[in-house]
């Protein structure tokens, strides 16, 4: 009778894919619905105060590409108003942000509504950013690896920097975390997660408001 000795490695290796074919999406599904549940008199009020604030949108929605590139809307809570200049175009994002917006972009309570994608299946907690539709094109085979798992509300590249990261250091941390996801990578990039929201760190408020248009790299 031979005998087959499963090494460390290999026992590691199957915990992994455990891990993430399965316990990950279920965790996704449990904690979003939970904390949902927990925060929804918060949910409530946003709504309200963003309703208020946006003329009755209290939600962005946008297309957005998602695993394996496949199209969602994704959702996050309004924080700019549609404000427009004598010839219809919107004026800058500066001059749309609302108050209400600036502190719910400040505090990241933006990003709530996503937890509605993750219960969807749409999303992850943890995952690459989805980008805007119009990248597509202009990623290379790399970079396109970010979209073999579903797209995250946080990520290692948002743990590491965020908009302060150029576009090719943003895609190589999206590419390193589909090669190594793992229970213990998530649980770091919540952790680190939550000690930047926390302190408030690497949130978008700067004069133009929008990070630098990505045009491709190799």
């Amino acid at each position: 009778m031979v005998h087959t000795f499963v090494g460390p490695n290999s026992i590691s290796k199957i915990l992994e894919r455990v891990y993430i074919y399965f316990m990950k999406r279920l965790l996704d599904f449990s904690v979003s619905l939970t904390v949902l549940i927990l925060i929804s008199p918060i949910f409530i009020i946003l709504i309200l105060f963003l309703s208020i604030a946006n003329n009755g949108k209290p939600f962005f929605i946008q297309k957005r590409p998602g695993k394996h590139e496949k199209i969602f809307s994704i959702l996050k809570f309004k924080t700019m108003n549609d404000d427009k200049d004598s010839e219809g175009n919107l004026l800058p994002d500066k001059d749309r942000m609302t108050k209400i917006g600036t502190f719910v972009r400040k505090t990241s309570l933006d990003e709530i509504p996503q937890l509605i994608n993750v219960l969807k299946g749409e999303m992850s907690l943890i995952g690459p950013r989805p980008l805007i539709i119009e990248y597509l094109p202009v990623y290379n085979e790399e970079q396109k690896k970010r979209h073999n798992v579903r797209p995250g509300i946080t990520g290692w590249a948002q743990v590491n920097g965020r908009n302060s990261i150029s576009w090719k250091q943003k895609f190589e941390y999206d590419v390193w975390y589909v090669k190594n996801c793992s229970f213990l990578v998530d649980l770091k990039i919540i952790g680190l997660t939550l000690k930047k929201v926390i302190k408030k760190e690497d949130v978008n408020l700067s004069k133009e408001m929008t990070s630098e248009w990505f045009n491709g790299t190799n």
